[in-house]
């Protein structure tokens, strides 16, 4: 298979996986659902921000799926939903005139929160409340303000969330791949 990937390359995750490993609060047991479920979605969110082509995901069937978030902007059938996402408003609350999201794209985005976290936003899994075929989880996102961002010095800073997703139609076999046909996403505070 030929990837076309949105950077030139294959992305590197030796960074965020060091990050995950030194911050982690579970370790899952190999081979367990929760394990896979986090595999399954690290590598959604892989394919999402990195392949150009629906076709080369292995985690979604481009026919059928759809994504969600907060259950008020639904992306119909492909549409690589985190391409059409940008900054949201409240992202770095608190920081006056920061960013305005209709100023950003998926490239700028990407670039603001790659300079920003430089070893990205580590992912856990943290409780998988129901299993195949519709997964329900909650999750963990964290990085490290490292970098600048838009003239604001670094801080050095912890920001974390939380939220919960579920994957409806989801396969999962020896590998941790799926097909899924919907992923909404709901994040929250805690």
């Amino acid at each position: 298979m030929n990837t076309k990937w949105q950077f030139g390359s294959p992305p590197n995750y030796e960074v965020v996986n060091k990050l995950l490993e030194d911050g982690r609060t579970k370790i899952w047991p190999p081979g367990s659902l929760e394990e896979k479920v986090q595999n399954l979605i690290k590598t959604w969110e892989m394919e999402n921000f990195h392949k150009v082509n629906i076709e080369d995901f292995k985690t979604l069937d481009p026919k059928e799926y759809t994504f969600s978030v907060k259950e008020s902007a639904k992306f119909g059938r492909y549409k690589q939903a985190w391409r059409l996402q940008r900054i949201p408003a409240n992202f770095f609350a608190g920081v006056k005139g920061a960013t305005n999201p209709a100023d950003e794209s998926s490239i700028s985005s990407h670039r603001a929160l790659t300079t920003t976290f430089p070893r990205r936003f580590a992912l856990e899994i943290l409780q998988v409340y129901s299993g195949l075929p519709n997964i329900v989880y909650k999750f963990r996102r964290w990085g490290y303000m490292e970098g600048p961002f838009k003239g604001h010095a670094p801080t050095g800073e912890l920001v974390e969330f939380y939220g919960t997703g579920i994957f409806e139609g989801a396969k999962i076999d020896g590998s941790a791949e799926a097909v899924a046909s919907s992923c909404p996403v709901f994040k929250s505070p805690g």
